[in-house]
């Protein structure tokens, strides 16, 4: 089966022509004009757990999970997650990694099926992908902080899943490092936006001693359509690098990656992204770009 043909069905997040003018002409504008010191206050007032997660995190784990379980108990959380685009987008981006990484993973030509997620948080995608796979795969799962593994191993094991999951604090380069087995797909979904082209380009060369020819690396990219860069870098002081799916892949390129698909989620948000390790033997020098 194709990758396209795998996402046939999805139920995606969409906004109507109405909502994006709405958006576009006036709930954007006052997003990100009105003073951040106003929404601090009016976050702060309404406990809003989405604010207090990137206040304390810009962007981690816990306000990622909020934004995909979409069930927030507090009015402004519920405006913001319900209503919000990065939070739509992100649960289409899930939806949509889950189902690439699980095609990916019945396309593998071999077992065992080993799968090397970087920057994983909880693994709640790395979960959804094992249980919609036809085939058995096991993952490790790596994340610079620890204190999503908790809730990640709850997750797995709510979902029959925990003897296929192992989580690792550390560094991602110093982790791959010490692996020594080879890995099926590499998933680096919701890294990227956050860590600087060398980083990018350092992560993609350690990767070339565990992925053999034809591995599968998944990852996305992040546009600007989402339209409040502004509030959230002045009220959650989140950061994100938008770059398009091409600019990443040049990143990748000199370590070896080639063969890139690239699957848009409808807000226009998020792409999705599968390349492959192009065909080297162990310890061969990184091709040059073309």
């Amino acid at each position: 089966m194709s990758l396209d043909s795998c996402l046939e069905g999805i139920e995606f997040e969409r906004l109507t022509p109405l909502a994006r003018l709405a958006k576009k002409v006036v709930l954007n504008p006052l997003a990100n004009r009105l003073p951040a010191s106003w929404w601090k206050k009016w976050l702060g007032n309404g406990n809003s757990e989405l604010a207090q997660a990137n206040w304390g995190n810009p962007g981690g784990w816990r306000s990622m999970v909020i934004s995909y379980q979409g069930k927030p108990e507090k009015l402004w959380d519920r405006l913001l997650v319900n209503g919000g685009t990065i939070p739509m987008a992100l649960r289409n981006r899930r939806k949509l990694a889950g189902r690439i990484i699980a095609s990916l993973i019945d396309q593998v030509d071999h077992e065992p099926v080993h799968l090397l997620c970087l920057g994983a948080g909880p693994g709640m995608i790395t979960a959804d992908a094992l249980a919609m796979a036809n085939r058995r795969a096991d993952a490790t799962l790596v994340d610079l902080s620890d204190d999503a593994f908790d809730f990640g191993r709850q997750h797995a094991t709510e979902m029959g899943l925990r003897d296929r999951m192992t989580f690792i604090q550390g560094d991602v380069r110093d982790v791959v490092s010490r692996i020594d087995q080879r890995v099926s797909i590499v998933k680096t979904i919701g890294i990227f936006e956050y860590i600087t082209d060398d980083e990018i380009g350092g992560i993609a060369q350690s990767l070339r001693r565990v992925m053999p020819a034809g591995s599968a690396i998944v990852f996305n990219s992040i546009s600007l359509r989402h339209g409040t860069d502004r509030f959230f870098r002045r009220v959650f002081g989140l950061h994100m690098i938008h770059r398009s799916p091409r600019q990443i892949q040049e990143l990748l390129d000199p370590a070896g990656f080639g063969r890139f698909d690239i699957f848009p989620e409808p807000l226009g948000v998020y792409h999705v992204v599968v390349g492959r390790m192009e065909g080297k033997n162990l310890g061969e020098s990184p091709r040059k770009p073309s």
